[in-house]
């Protein structure tokens, strides 16, 4: 089944996104689909939409905290042409690279249970079908990682989510980091050098 907007085959999901829409009839709260270039050299995968982030604005990791740190490093290391991304209107374009999120949808608690996220995995799995030869996927956390795993159909206990971990997937490369999370950056388990480390390491790789 292709992606669409219009998605309910969750149906915890789709209630919730539901009773999302009555409370702020304002906000995309629906599917957010991928943000990006066609044919990236990079694919970073999230975990899903935050509520008044990629909920609100149908962009992903746009208007939240997980998105100022990312799209400041997209920036820095020539991925973007600005370095914030506020709304889906704000002129951001994305070079080389395809922003995506494991689950597309807005979970509770921001905690998607397993069987959504293998759910949503036929999506995952579609795009990163449709990567080129050679082009790396940055996985935001291990539920993404996880998520890349299985979409490629390998077995998790040959590829263990390590942060600035690399692994190879039968012509494409893995790279891991920790969630550019408030709670992760404001515990400092990622700092911007730690992250700016990751990006540093996808660049050298691209650049090759």
């Amino acid at each position: 089944m292709a992606f669409n907007t219009n998605c309910t085959r969750c149906s915890r999901l789709a209630d919730f996104l539901e009773n999302v829409r009555k409370e702020h009839p304002e906000y995309h709260a629906r599917p957010v689909p991928a943000f990006g270039v066609s044919d990236p050299d990079l694919l970073i995968v999230g975990l899903a939409p935050g509520m008044h982030g990629a909920n609100a604005t149908g962009r992903p990791f746009t208007g939240d905290h997980a998105g100022i740190i990312l799209y400041e490093m997209l920036y820095e290391f020539g991925f973007s042409n600005q370095p914030e991304s506020t709304h889906r209107r704000d002129g951001l374009k994305l070079k080389q690279c395809r922003i995506t999120n494991a689950v597309k949808c807005l979970p509770p608690q921001n905690k998607p249970v397993g069987q959504e996220v293998n759910t949503c995995n036929e999506f995952l799995a579609d795009e990163i079908r449709a990567l080129r030869p050679g082009a790396i996927i940055l996985a935001l956390g291990g539920v993404a990682h996880k998520a890349v795993v299985r979409a490629c159909g390998l077995r998790q206990k040959d590829y263990v989510f390590t942060h600035a971990g690399r692994h190879h997937l039968d012509g494409l490369q893995l790279v891991d980091s920790y969630h550019c999370s408030r709670y992760n950056t404001q515990t400092k388990r990622l700092t911007p050098a730690m992250f700016r480390g990751v990006f540093r390491k996808v660049r050298k790789l691209l650049d090759k």
